[in-house]
């Protein structure tokens, strides 16, 4: 069966707009709408259609109308002319990334990475009150 092209460019071209006006990347698409980041890829660029479930989950996490995202209405007289909904602020995208890879790690693979952060803060903290006993004037 052939892939009507328009319709999944249509979807790909209105998704990668909206995930970008909502300051996502790809991987974050993905994984809120349960797809391999590959898949999602594929889908902006009009490679593949997504199932309904799919095409739902879409329009929830890009909080974009089903019209829109399907181009039976136009954007510029719905949603690209309005100011975006009010979002909760999120973490930038390498710390979203970040999580991502920790969550795939081992339980002993964790514990070493906490450690190391541990580490790492408790060396920051320790060079940061030396430089404010250095700066300090002398009694």
């Amino acid at each position: 069966m052939a892939l009507p092209r328009g319709l999944a460019a249509t979807i790909g071209t209105a998704a990668r707009a909206a995930r970008i006006r909502a300051n996502l990347t790809q991987e974050d698409v993905a994984e809120r709408v349960g797809l391999a980041t590959e898949v999602y890829g594929r889908l902006e660029r009009g490679g593949m259609l997504p199932s309904v479930p799919t095409l739902k989950k879409l329009c929830e996490t890009l909080r974009i109308p089903s019209d829109v995202l399907l181009g039976l209405q136009p954007a510029q007289e719905n949603f690209w002319t309005k100011e975006a909904p009010a979002r909760p602020v999120e973490e930038p995208a390498e710390i979203r990334r970040l999580v991502r890879t920790v969550k795939k790690l081992e339980p002993a693979e964790f514990r070493l990475l906490s450690l190391m952060a541990t580490g790492l803060v408790r060396l920051r903290h320790m060079r940061q009150s030396r430089g404010q006993e250095d700066a300090s004037p002398s009694q």
